[in-house]
């Protein structure tokens, strides 16, 4: 009986790096996908000379066809309240906070409604603006 034994030298690729490397690429598109806003609507903001930060609970946004979004979803003017409510209840902040971010070409009226539909929730309004120093 002619019995061979196996060569030992067989290669074997390592895999250790590899988790490594995995792990970085998760951790990098996990942070660069908090940076990203869902929530963008294109808009040319007014310019003021100071920049006033709040959290942003909802936001409120008037394009310059003077269409409504709350977040991301377009909204009638008539059912604004409604989904203002929807949007802080969901939240459950503290102090929330409703934030315009009109277009400069956005009529006063506009403005006014979405105001006044914040107003009657009791909700602190901020009008978002452009740092003009910038």
């Amino acid at each position: 009986m002619n019995i061979k034994r196996r060569s030992q030298n067989e290669t074997v690729g390592h895999t250790s790096a590899l988790n490594d490397i995995l792990f970085i690429l998760l951790l990098f598109f996990l942070i660069i996908s908090t940076l990203a806003n869902p929530n963008v609507v294109k808009l040319s903001i007014p310019k003021a000379k100071s920049d006033t930060k709040a959290k942003q609970t909802v936001v409120v946004s008037i394009n310059d066809q003077q269409k409504f979004f709350v977040g991301a979803n377009s909204v009638p003017v008539d059912s604004l309240k409604g989904w203002i409510y929807r949007a802080v209840a969901k939240s459950q902040d503290a102090e929330p906070t409703v934030v315009i971010n009109a277009d400069k070409n956005a009529t006063a009226d506009n403005i006014v409604a979405v105001m006044r539909a914040a107003h009657e929730l009791n909700l602190k309004t901020v009008l978002a603006v452009e740092n003009n120093s910038r």
